[in-house]
């Protein structure tokens, strides 16, 4: 191998011998030296380049859409350029712009200048191809837009942040004058880059748009928050079966009298669990609210709603429920009580009895015809109707984790519980039944305590002389 110069450049010259027809051939390769000088510093940069993308995309994990954002512009200003910028569009009119600088700093505000003033970013927002840098002038960029004393910026890219159909946001960098300017590698890098934050900040906003269109629909699907009504002191108690679940197939709801009239007190089960229960769970509870005026007949209320839940069309998504009409005079509670397919209301007497009313019904949403049988109680001051569902009574587990907990397990455990106030009364069941469970698995478990509110007498609440 030989090396020398001509006209300046460095060559090498490279021998390849081969033999033919018994003759030795000798060739000579002239490579340039500074091909081969290149060649390591090209692979090192296209190492680090591919470095840096893998550690943004790591970093571009986050499902919080803000931050998100300004990962994307921490990122592109520490390694990318001098100035970070994002544009992205605000919900109703208008943009919003994010920067970062070399200081890290992250500064947040709304755009008073449109986006058409700003060369490349009108095209970037509406998903065209990028403009060269070399084509974009950056002293047309209005000076409110720019931060961190750039006066006289030397160079810019502007590359859109794609997203599902349009871009998300516009991605523009600027390097101070003096300082190189973009190379075509280096566009080719923000391009990739920015196509790993365009869709980092997809996700995230979609799933910031996906956990604010559940929460408005739970808010629909949670139980009522818990009121005490005339008269009447009420406890509930619910608990999903699945872990980190809000809502499921056990529902109640709670009715306050009109015009000295009953209060309604629902309690019921849909089958099935989970979010698709919760679903027909809603669709029962609308259904109750527009029968509200029907409810001093209990019979007629549920042969409506029966017809309502047969209009689905599927025999499998039937409910259990139990309807509670409350009327309160005089320290005492007359309710009448009326089950469909549902397990019994218990009732607590002071002196630690406990009865098991009997009504029962067909559940709804199977036949066309049901049947129903309505009983009338009277509860005293400190006694209370227990309602609740059968996950209560069949949850499994106890010493062999196999054995249901059940009715008569249930009755003995509230006949320790004489006057205990509802909420402790609440409480203590759902106790009960979390430890029978234990780590197994249980269904979905609803209570409700109905109590006479203790009234005052003349003398209480005086103080003394």
């Amino acid at each position: 191998m030989a090396r020398g110069t001509v006209d300046g450049r460095a060559f090498e010259a490279r021998p390849t011998h081969w033999v033919e027809n018994g003759e030795t051939i000798v060739v000579w390769w002239l490579v340039e030296a500074a091909e081969k000088q290149m060649t390591p510093d090209s692979l090192r940069l296209e190492h680090e380049r591919a470095a840096f993308l893998m550690a943004a995309a790591n970093e571009l994990t986050s499902l919080d859409a803000e931050r998100c954002l300004d990962t994307t512009v921490r990122l592109a200003a520490r390694h990318l350029a001098d100035l970070a910028l994002v544009i992205v569009p605000k919900a109703g009119r208008g943009h919003r712009a994010v920067y970062c600088g070399p200081d890290g700093a992250i500064v947040r505000e709304d755009m008073k200048a449109s986006p058409t003033e700003i060369p490349g970013v009108a095209e970037a927002l509406q998903g065209f191809p990028p403009v060269p840098s070399r084509w974009i002038d950056p002293a047309l960029v209005p000076n409110p837009l720019l931060r961190h004393g750039f006066d006289e910026p030397g160079s810019m890219v502007v590359t859109a942040l794609p997203g599902p159909g349009t871009p998300v946001g516009a991605l523009v960098l600027v390097r101070k004058a003096g300082n190189a300017a973009f190379s075509d590698g280096e566009e080719s890098l923000t391009r990739q880059f920015a196509a790993r934050a365009g869709t980092a900040m997809s996700a995230a906003r979609l799933y910031a748009e996906q956990a604010s269109i559940t929460e408005i629909l739970m808010r629909e699907l949670l139980p009522p928050q818990t009121r005490d009504m005339d008269g009447v002191r009420l406890a509930t108690g619910y608990r999903p079966s699945g872990l980190g679940e809000q809502v499921g197939g056990d529902f109640y709801d709670l009715f306050p009298a009109v015009d000295d009239g009953e209060s309604l007190i629902v309690l019921g089960d849909v089958c099935g669990k989970g979010l698709e229960a919760a679903v027909l769970t809603g669709k029962i509870r609308n259904a109750l609210q527009v029968l509200l005026p029907l409810a001093r007949d209990h019979q007629q209320v549920l042969d409506r709603l029966n017809e309502v839940i047969l209009l689905n069309g599927d025999p499998t998504k039937f409910v259990t429920l139990v309807l509670a009409s409350v009327r309160h005079r005089k320290g005492r509670v007359w309710m009448r009580l009326t089950s469909a397919g549902h397990p019994p209301p218990l009732v607590l007497r002071a002196n630690g009895e406990v009865e098991e009313v009997p009504t029962v019904g067909t559940l709804i949403g199977v036949i066309d015809k049901i049947s129903t049988h309505t009983v009338g109680i009277e509860l005293g001051p400190g006694e209370t109707c227990l309602l609740h569902t059968d996950g209560v009574t069949e949850a499994r587990g106890g010493p062999l984790g196999k054995e249901m907990f059940g009715d008569e397990r249930l009755r003995a455990e509230l006949a320790g519980c004489a006057g205990m106030p509802p909420d402790a009364l609440v409480e203590r069941v759902q106790m009960l039944a979390r430890d029978w469970v234990g780590d197994g698995y249980h269904d979905d478990m609803a209570v409700i305590a109905i109590t006479p509110r203790r009234e005052r007498t003349p003398t209480e609440g005086k103080r003394d002389p």
